[in-house]
């Protein structure tokens, strides 16, 4: 009866994850940098769902190749065939890993397979020769994650000098003094010209060109005269008309003098004449004259009360720019924050708790989570746990001289023992009691592991007893495994579980995950100091 319970016990183990896969290979010999075909085939039903590894080494072979799956159909079947090109460019003995294949989320290696990588014969007589290339540094045990940072710095720091020299050019045109008047802007620019001396420095053309801008600005803003595209007569003739539409008090001797400083204007322009300075300076009084005068002649219209609309606008205008200036100040003082908080989170903390906090971690949202305190099986276990456990059926692939001695059996799990963090609960009764030696459990429990590909088991067992006053047995230590979501190899994991035996029944905790995962450990010593189990009269 003995017997039969360890074999039980075993099989549970196992079943989870027992199922077929033939592997193949077309040659164990062959030279370097040659290929080896290596072939996978699995049959399964129509709905099942098989994932194959996409991994760029197994072991020491790198795979040069990953080729299309091919389907065979057979009746209510699929005969999925998945080959892999592999080669070494090292002479000596490798063995094909067992290589990973999910189906319907359950895990299956395939066999390993040995081979053997030949040197290829050089004839160095006749070979031209080469000198040896330079040793090229390795990378730093940093990574490269720095310089991704530093990119990504470098395009913000770009941005913002794009997002300043823009802003500050439309803020200069925001700055652009806004006149109420046409009279007072031309009365206005007028000494502006004045102060910039362009004729006393010898540039006569271009304060004529000036002089004439503001005051054909002038006319046609205030008079609504197309003056900038006029010629002199015409722009003259057209005063005239709208002189007389409008009931314009513009004497004769104001379009005269006009007429005489454009006309000046034009000779200078364009037939190079020089005029002497008294004559300039007289030119500017006509034409300040002028305008005063056109401005006093044009009937004056009564502004209501409040703030005219080319004050509003103004107002809009200065609103505007402070506004801007505002939220680029403020964009720019948040992110120089939030970079001086990084490097200062970076010096203290350390990279891995920024990486963690920013993009995440599984198992530190794990901790940081809402924690479940429940009750699963019988016997009851009750333990707390990061999230609820789910129920896992594995009746369905036990044999059925081991289903014919189980009463109840009972698993619940999270993750699985590939991910970074996994957690199993099992319960099972017997239909006969009997005594089970738990360290042969354990060893069974260990069995499995080497099932699924795990290597270099380190377990230490050690008696254990729960402040209940149930007696079992506790066993910890470490492997390595190949973690196919990361593609790691020998990946290292931590290994504890729990063993119980009260009347006739089993109860069992198993906890793994990754070695160097300090939020995985946290996990795993809340979960084990949280385990209660019922103690059952015998």
């Amino acid at each position: 009866m003995k017997i039969k319970l360890y074999i039980l016990v075993f099989l549970l183990s196992t079943s989870l994850f027992a199922q077929k896969v033939t592997t193949s290979i077309d040659t164990t010999k062959n030279k370097i940098g040659a290929e080896f075909k290596l072939t996978l085939k699995t049959t399964v039903d129509t709905a099942s769902r098989v994932t194959f590894s996409n991994a760029k080494n197994f072991g020491n072979l790198e795979v040069i190749r990953s080729y299309p799956i091919d389907t065979i159909k057979k009746d209510n079947v699929y005969e999925l065939i998945k080959k892999y090109g592999l080669t070494q460019f090292d002479s000596g003995k490798y063995v094909v890993p067992r290589i990973l294949v999910l189906i319907n989320k359950k895990s299956i290696f395939s066999d390993s397979i040995a081979i053997e990588v030949n040197d290829v014969k050089v004839d160095t007589l006749k070979q031209k020769m080469h000198d040896i290339k330079d040793i090229i540094p390795a990378e730093s045990g940093i990574g490269n994650w720095w310089k991704y940072l530093l990119g990504f710095l470098l395009i913000i720091g770009l941005g913002f000098l794009v997002y300043y020299f823009i802003k500050k050019r439309q803020a200069k045109k925001l700055e652009e003094v806004v006149y109420k008047t046409p009279i007072e802007k031309a009365t206005s620019l007028i000494k502006i010209l004045e102060t910039k001396q362009l004729w006393q420095k010898g540039e006569i053309k271009t304060y004529y060109s000036e002089l004439t801008d503001i005051t054909r600005n002038y006319i046609e803003e205030e008079i609504q005269v197309p003056a900038m595209e006029s010629t002199t007569s015409e722009l003259i003739q057209a005063l005239r008309k709208v002189a007389n539409q409008k009931k314009l008090k513009l004497s004769k001797e104001t379009l005269v003098n006009l007429e005489k400083v454009l006309k000046q204007a034009d000779l200078v322009k364009f037939a190079k004449s020089k005029p002497l300075d008294f004559e300039i300076e007289e030119d500017k009084n006509r034409i300040v004259n002028s305008i005063i005068t056109i401005h006093k002649s044009i009937p004056e219209v009564k502004i209501e009360e409040g703030e005219s609309a080319l004050d509003e606008l103004q107002k809009e205008k200065l609103l505007k720019a402070k506004k801007s200036k505002r939220v680029f100040w403020s964009v720019f003082i948040v992110i120089a924050v939030l970079f001086i908080t990084l490097i200062t989170l970076v010096l203290t903390k350390g990279v891995d708790f920024v990486k963690d906090s920013l993009l995440g971690h599984p198992t530190k949202e794990l901790v940081e989570g809402e924690w479940v305190y429940s009750e699963y099986g019988n016997p009851a276990i009750k333990i707390e746990t990061p999230k609820v456990l789910k129920r896992t059926d594995v009746s369905a692939s036990l044999p059925k001289e081991g289903l014919a001695l189980i009463k109840e059996m009972q698993t619940f799990t999270y993750g699985s023992m590939l991910d970074n963090f996994f957690l199993s609960v099992s319960t099972f009764k017997y239909k006969q009691e009997g005594e089970i030696d738990l360290n042969k459990v354990l060893d069974g429990s260990i069995q499995m592991m080497e099932a699924r590909g795990a290597i270099n088991i380190l377990i230490k067992p050690e008696e254990f007893s729960t402040p209940q006053g149930v007696n079992g047995i506790r066993g910890a230590g470490s492997l390595s495994m190949t973690n196919p979501l990361d593609k790691t190899k020998n990946n290292k994991m931590h290994y504890e579980t729990l063993i119980f035996n009260q009347n006739g029944g089993l109860q069992q905790i198993i906890i793994m995950y990754q070695n160097d995962d300090q939020y995985a450990e946290i996990i795993a010593k809340r979960v084990l100091n949280s385990v209660e189990l019922t103690k059952i009269n015998e």
